[in-house]
């Protein structure tokens, strides 16, 4: 089998960026106007008073102190509540194309790639915006890239299933290079008037080149030594969005058409989980905890972060072991480990060891293990 290793990586973060008072202000101005609406029920004990946000619930409850979005101005309005993405013509580029391709060409610029050397192109995230022809193989077309592409959907955990996806079809000599795109718009699937979760998603896209060792020409490359992926059904995260809603006579703008979550339960359930996972592929590949230099993790809160390193290494996890990055971009979905991991591999010499870690939706949760080479 062949080794695998990968050489570049890219960002693409939008223009525009939400602090918490910002979001709040907006927030709180939208439940006033429903209260006063609705003050005869109220006062009548027939509803309940809608509550205020405040950013320090927010950054007490998540960490995250602002996020970036597409777009800024529907989301900050009262009377709208999400963003506002003009709809784009055939014979544009998608919007997750256009992000993909930011990404792509920056992360193939750091490899030392060309896009004609690409075999593979692989679209993960957590809502691709039609269902079909593939955004991936409309970026293959618009990068250039050679062979096949194809979409795929894990949720959180889009980016670690793609890159062993990815890295299986190196390994085995199906393709020498490959690339995994996570284009994700959670602002479009976020219930902006929804107190417990209206803070908790940003914009953002990631891009990663892997290459089989014996090509790779990067200054700068992380063999993966392993991935380990798993699944367990929940309805804990959920959306019901689908092509079946119009058939099925079903509101297309129910609440649960949206991001829905027991945020409690997934905090219970999902970090023992991801803990085990890490703790189990360590050993699988005669590795400790001790050998961990860096985890970069799923951001989704800071809460799970810190718990989940501490049960991996044993210790509080400083800043430099666990990065951090949803206090500013939020909850990214497939997008934050692989923000993480872009933003913090400073520091790392030959030999150390790192892992990337999702965890989301489904459930699911995949674990990348890295070596700097």
């Amino acid at each position: 089998m062949t080794d695998v290793v990968i050489t570049g990586t890219g960002l693409y973060t939008p223009e525009h960026a939400i602090d918490n008072d910002a979001l709040v202000a907006a927030f709180n101005t939208w439940v006033a106007q429903e209260n006063a609406r609705n003050a005869e029920a109220i006062a009548a004990g027939e509803c309940e008073p809608l509550a205020d946000s405040s950013s320090e619930f927010i950054e007490k409850a998540s960490g995250i102190k602002s996020r970036y979005v597409l777009d800024a101005e529907g989301i900050l309005d009262p009377q709208r509540m999400r963003p506002k993405l003009p709809e784009r013509r055939n014979d544009e580029p998608s919007i997750q194309c256009d992000m993909a391709l930011k990404a792509a060409t920056q992360a193939l610029q750091t490899a030392g790639v060309d896009a004609q050397d690409i075999e593979l192109v692989i679209v993960g995230c957590s809502n691709l915006e039609r269902a079909y022809p593939a955004v991936a193989v409309e970026l293959q077309d618009a990068l250039g890239a050679q062979g096949y592409g194809f979409d795929m959907n894990v949720a959180c955990s889009s980016a670690t299933f793609a890159i062993e996806t990815a890295t299986n079809a190196i390994a085995s000599g199906s393709v020498k290079r490959a690339l995994v795109v996570n284009p994700e718009i959670c602002s479009a699937h976020l219930n902006f008037r929804d107190r417990d979760s209206h803070f908790i998603f940003g914009d953002a896209c990631t891009a990663v080149v892997l290459e089989s060792k014996h090509v790779a020409t990067a200054l700068e490359q992380y063999e993966v030594l392993g991935t380990k992926l798993v699944t367990r059904f929940s309805n804990a995260i959920r959306n019901n969005a689908g092509f079946l809603n119009r058939v099925t006579d079903s509101d297309p703008l129910a609440i649960d058409k949206l991001f829905v979550q027991e945020g409690r339960r997934v905090f219970k359930e999902v970090c023992p989980l991801v803990a085990k996972l890490i703790t189990q592929h360590l050993t699988s590949l005669a590795l400790t905890s001790a050998d961990l230099k860096r985890m970069w993790l799923h951001q989704a809160n800071r809460h799970m972060n810190d718990l989940i390193a501490r049960k991996v290494l044993g210790v509080d996890p400083d800043e430099i072991q666990a990065p951090i990055i949803l206090d500013r971009y939020a909850n990214t979905s497939s997008a934050g480990s692989i923000i993480a991991f872009h933003l913090h591999r400073e520091g790392l010499v030959s030999g150390d060891i790192g892992v990337i870690c999702s965890f989301g939706a489904g459930y699911s949760a995949g674990s990348i293990i890295l070596q700097r080479v």
